[in-house]
């Protein structure tokens, strides 16, 4: 572990959390595996350890500790081999939540965000639609104003915590003629009238709720509205570069748990007479995954280094997505191969850790999408910049 980002506060706390999640969670993971359900108690056990606000104000019952802990607990969510659990958690965290704590109004922070950091409360967000998932702006969801409240028509789809969570932050046109110009974000809560979710059954995640929701007419007061109207496309973009650093970070954490489960197995694998970590071929395929994993987890270190000091990383944090969970889908699938039969039995983690990696490259952003925008910076000199 490097010190160089880490303090012993670090590590104390790592440990803490490690203690946690081997005796609150890892006894649960096979059967929300299994139902696809995530049992409530666990979030509010979550809140009560003060997992759920690290990076949030203390105004709201948060830590308001810096990023590093934010990498330590989605390291070591990754390493107990459920992304479905690890994407509900993160998904309420830090695409919720934050939207909430960044554009939210001092109510909504006091009703919503202080009890989603308590544990009370489950969030997600809503941007992918049926037609379009990372067309942003091509969105075809409605939110018409009329008085004091908007009408919300529409529907999202690859909803993590889509079906179970208590509120959504939802993106919508709220001036449908003006493309990115007119889009607009809201706090919907899951009791409204004309809401509507259904549940996907998906290839790996299957612990976590992904779901397709439907709007249908659903009356949404205008003090919902997050931050300005018609501001929602630069707040999505601004805070996308931390989701796609989040994607990068549990990639090289659930490949070196791949390398390590690995290696553990080949060290004790025998064939013709020694064990399987003796033979060069292994040896040296084992030198090359752990050689791209360690500069990805280096790299997203910096990134998130000079996040944590404010500066604006989308070019990098898109890097970090693309690079990074390349990576873990090509180390994930030579580590089953080191397990030979038993790497393709459910009863050994590879196979789960295989389709589970395998929506790194497609969520928060396709791969395809991501060297787009990033050969718009790099050879159309095209500048990202902050809402204002």
């Amino acid at each position: 572990m490097s010190s160089m980002y880490f303090t012993e506060e670090h590590h104390l706390f790592r440990k803490s959390l490690q203690d946690f999640l081997q005796k609150e969670v890892v006894p649960h993971i096979e059967t929300w595996e299994q139902t696809g359900t995530i049992d409530r108690f666990i979030w509010k056990k979550f809140g009560d350890m003060g997992f759920f606000g690290i990076n949030y104000p203390e105004t709201y019952g948060g830590l308001n500790l810096d990023l590093f802990y934010t990498v330590i607990l989605l390291e070591e969510l990754q390493k107990i081999n459920s992304g479905g659990f690890a994407a509900a958690i993160w998904a309420h965290v830090y695409l919720a939540m934050t939207h909430l704590n960044a554009e939210g109004s001092e109510i909504i922070k006091q009703n919503y965000l202080a009890a989603s950091i308590s544990g009370d409360k489950i969030g997600c967000l809503c941007i992918t639609e049926p037609f379009g998932g990372s067309d942003v702006a091509g969105m075809r969801t409605t939110a018409i104003k009329e008085g004091n409240h908007y009408i919300l028509n529409g529907s999202k789809t690859f909803i993590t915590n889509g079906v179970y969570s208590d509120y959504l932050v939802v993106a919508a046109k709220t001036t449908p003629d003006s493309g990115n110009k007119g889009i607009s974000i809201f706090l919907v809560d899951r009791t409204e009238v004309g809401l509507s979710a259904t549940k996907l059954n998906k290839l790996g995640w299957r612990a976590s709720d992904t779901g397709e929701i439907a709007f249908d007419n659903v009356k949404i007061p205008a003090s919902n509205l997050l931050g300005e109207e018609n501001k929602g496309f630069s707040y999505i973009m601004q805070h996308f570069a931390l989701e796609r650093l989040i994607m990068g970070v549990n990639a090289h954490a659930r490949a070196e748990f791949a390398l390590e489960y690995a290696l553990q197995y080949m060290s004790e694998r025998q064939a013709f007479g020694k064990s399987i970590n003796k033979f060069q071929a292994l040896r040296h395929t084992i030198s090359d995954l752990y050689t791209e994993m360690e500069i990805c987890k280096e790299f997203n270190y910096s990134v998130t280094y000079r996040l944590n000091k404010g500066e604006y990383v989308v070019k990098h944090a898109t890097m970090s997505k693309l690079k990074s969970t390349k990576m873990a889908d090509e180390v994930i699938y030579q580590c089953l191969q080191f397990l030979g039969g038993y790497g393709y039995m459910e009863d050994y983690p590879m196979a789960r850790l295989l389709r589970d990696s395998r929506l790194g490259p497609i969520g928060g952003g396709t791969s395809e999408i991501l060297r787009e925008i990033i050969a718009k910076i790099i050879i159309d000199k095209k500048e990202y910049k902050p809402a204002t």
